[in-house]
C-alpha cells in the first residue's frame, strides 16, 4: 500500500469577505421583502379606499337625503375618503420608488457575491488540480525509487 501525501484542506482566502456579501445579500432580500408587502398593504388599503369612495359616492348622489346633517355627514365622509385616498396614493408611489431601488441593491449585492463564489470555485478547481499534480509526482517519485534499476 502506498502511503498518501499529507493533504492540506481547501481554504478560500477571501472566505470572510464572501461571508459579509451573504450577509449584506440576507439583509437586501429581507429590507425588499419588507418594502413589497407595504407596497402590497398600500395597494389593497388604496384599492379598498376607492371602492368605498364609489359607494358613497352612489349613495350621497343615488338617493334623495332630506336631512340636511346626514347630507353634510355623508359629504364630509366623503371628503375625507378623497383626502385618505390621496395620501395613500402618495404612499403607494414613494413605497414603490423605495422597492425598485431595493430591488436594484438587491440585484448588485447578488452579484458581488455570485462573482466571489466564482472565483471560489475557480480557486476550488485550481487547488484540485494542484493537489492531483502533487500526488501523482510523490507516486511517481515513490515508484522510481522502489523500482529502480539494479546497479551493475
Amino acid at each position: 500500500r502506498q502511503k498518501k501525501a499529507f493533504r492540506m484542506p481547501f481554504r478560500f482566502s477571501l472566505q470572510k469577505v464572501l461571508d459579509y456579501r451573504e450577509q449584506l445579500e440576507e439583509e437586501a432580500k429581507n429590507r425588499f421583502a419588507l418594502v413589497q408587502r407595504q407596497y402590497r398593504e398600500a395597494k389593497a388599503q388604496l384599492a379598498a379606499l376607492s371602492s368605498e369612495l364609489e359607494t358613497q359616492e352612489a349613495r350621497l348622489y343615488g338617493q334623495v337625503i332630506d336631512n340636511a346633517g346626514e347630507r353634510w355627514l355623508l359629504e364630509s365622509f366623503i371628503k375625507g375618503l378623497r383626502a385618505d385616498i390621496e395620501a395613500t396614493t402618495a404612499r403607494v408611489q414613494n413605497l414603490r420608488a423605495t422597492r425598485d431601488e431595493m430591488r436594484r441593491i438587491l440585484a448588485a449585492r447578488s452579484m458581488d457575491k455570485k462573482l466571489l463564489e466564482k472565483l471560489k470555485e475557480r480557486k476550488y478547481r485550481q487547488f484540485l488540480l494542484d493537489e492531483r499534480l502533487k500526488e501523482q509526482r510523490f507516486n511517481d517519485e515513490i515508484a522510481t525509487l522502489r523500482y529502480k534499476a539494479p546497479n551493475f
